[in-house]
């Protein structure tokens, strides 16, 4: 097993005299067959059923690509799942990206790989890597992150001018911990574009001509970035659950009206079906369950679980329909005993590998373009008030970018023409990702197609939902290249039936 990841304060001594981007074009990517050596994994990289093997190596790459020949330089962690198929089944590389950013990869080579269709498993290598900054990527770390670790934390909504003040100091000193804790020369070379980069060199290092590639959520971000600066190079790519072309704090402010719609939903569901849940027989009266726990949590908090652990507890299950019971269970069990068991998540979110998480998602958000002005994010919360008076915005995480040291002058280029059709994949009422997100980012993706699995509430499609119809027309695209002849529409699960007994929390 290699060792554990070594402390931010290595990557802040190598860049410590580097200087900010210039803009200049980044070079092409310089490493060459032969430069990954694999071996054993860490023991975060599970092991999949035999015969099949997972296999990790590291890559060395130019911490800023602009200047690949000189400066410091950093190392990527690539895990490796070789195609179980015959070679003459095989088609290339197919790296993959679980989202973020924040999210490690290594260990998604193989958790990912096992809900692919074995058509799919058989065809291609599938290459997981931790991005810069994130897991085994020379991780950073933000520290405090402006008390957003605290538990209880602060109320994330803020209600009138004290507390919008309040919010916007927090987001000041989350900024002033990232630029401390990351070193202020490291923010600008975590970028998306970077990353892009050392996809290619991954590409490289294995001797491919052509990535393959299936990113989720900022997975599909990140695949439009890799698309703009190597068109050439890509292979078949499908993007899943799409964050649209916007610059990220809009991307933010477009899901927080999304989690409006699906709480609402969630509400009336949880009504329909008073019998199992006990919250009301009506939406007006599970809505005032609703309201009624996040207040006396706000008032009260239970083991450092306040109105901040709440909403993000809500923001969560909200994502995946199959967490829905839970969440009111944990409502109705909170109501019942005054106990927050149900309502808090299994893992802790001051865990290490969650620090280094949050601190990466908003190093990257705030360097892949620019930020909001403090007066444009008070400006949105109010109207996001207006539509209910009690949002979630677990979810504006780009609104630090508002403070941030370093101020990128452009957005990070997504799509091109010249690049090979792509498949896009979208769940109909995804809160997380809107599937207005894949519609404008095909805009840059020219032949592209969309395959939306209509009558679906959750974040996250292919080899995801279990469905056929979705599954069947990725297979055929990844392994036989088969390009639908126009947008595909799947039939979904609906919204879910609720077993008979509390599920399980967590």
């Amino acid at each position: 097993m290699s060792a554990p990841p070594r402390p931010t304060a290595l990557l802040c001594a190598l860049v410590a005299a580097a200087a900010l981007i210039p803009t200049a074009a980044p070079a092409r990517a310089t490493a060459a067959p032969g430069d990954l050596a694999f071996g054993a994994c860490p023991e975060s990289v599970p092991a999949p059923p035999a015969p099949d093997r997972v296999e990790c190596a590291r890559l060395t790459v130019p911490l800023d690509w602009r200047h690949p020949s000189s400066g410091p330089r950093i190392e990527i962690a690539v895990s490796r799942v070789p195609a179980s198929g015959t070679p003459a089944e095989r088609r290339g590389i197919l790296l993959v990206n679980p989202g973020g950013p924040g999210g490690s990869g290594l260990p998604y080579a193989v958790t990912k790989r096992a809900k692919l269709p074995e058509r799919v498993r058989r065809s291609y290598d599938v290459i997981g890597f931790d991005p810069r900054g994130v897991g085994r990527s020379t991780p950073v770390d933000c520290g405090a992150m402006g008390g957003l670790f605290a538990a209880p934390g602060a109320d994330p909504v803020p209600m009138g001018p004290r507390a919008e003040r309040a919010y916007l100091t927090a987001q000041r000193r989350m900024a002033d911990d990232c630029a401390k804790g990351a070193g202020p020369a490291v923010p600008p070379y975590l970028s998306t574009e970077q990353t892009a980069y050392d996809m290619d060199a991954i590409r490289a290092a294995l001797g491919e001509p052509r990535t393959g590639f299936l990113g989720v959520s900022y997975g599909t971000y990140l695949g439009a970035a890799y698309a703009a600066h190597f068109p050439h190079r890509v292979g078949r790519m499908v993007l899943d659950s799409v964050v649209g072309p916007w610059d990220w704090y809009d991307f933010d402010v477009v899901q927080s009206r999304a989690m409006l719609r699906a709480r609402d939903t969630f509400l009336a569901w949880t009504a329909a079906h008073e019998e199992r849940f006990g919250l009301g027989g009506g939406t007006d009266a599970v809505r005032r369950s609703y309201l009624r726990v996040r207040q006396d949590l706000a008032a009260r908090p239970v083991d450092g679980f306040g109105p901040a652990e709440f909403d993000r507890a809500v923001y969560r299950a909200l994502g995946r329909t199959e967490r829905w019971a839970g969440l009111a269970d944990g409502l109705r069990t909170y109501l019942t005993d005054g106990t927050v068991a149900g309502l808090r998540p299994a893992a802790a979110f001051d865990s290490p590998e969650n620090r280094n998480y949050e601190a990466a998602n908003r190093i990257v958000k705030c360097a892949d373009g620019p930020g909001p002005a403090p007066r444009e994010v008070v400006a949105d919360i109010r109207r996001i008030r207006r539509l209910d008076p009690q949002p979630i915005l677990t979810g504006l995480e780009a609104s630090a970018c508002a403070y941030w040291h370093h101020r990128p002058a452009r957005r990070t280029p997504l799509g091109s023409p010249d690049a090979p059709p792509v498949l896009l994949v979208a769940s109909a009422h995804d809160p997380v990702t809107p599937i207005e997100g894949a519609r404008r980012l095909r805009e840059v993706l020219p032949g592209s197609r969309l395959v939306t699995l209509d009558h679906d509430y959750s974040h996250g499609v292919f080899a995801s939902r279990g469905n056929t119809c979705v599954d069947g027309a990725v297979a055929a695209y990844l392994v036989d290249g088969t390009v639908p002849a126009a947008d595909v529409r799947c039939s979904g699960p609906g919204l879910p039936v609720p077993t008979a007994t509390a599920a399980p929390s967590g």
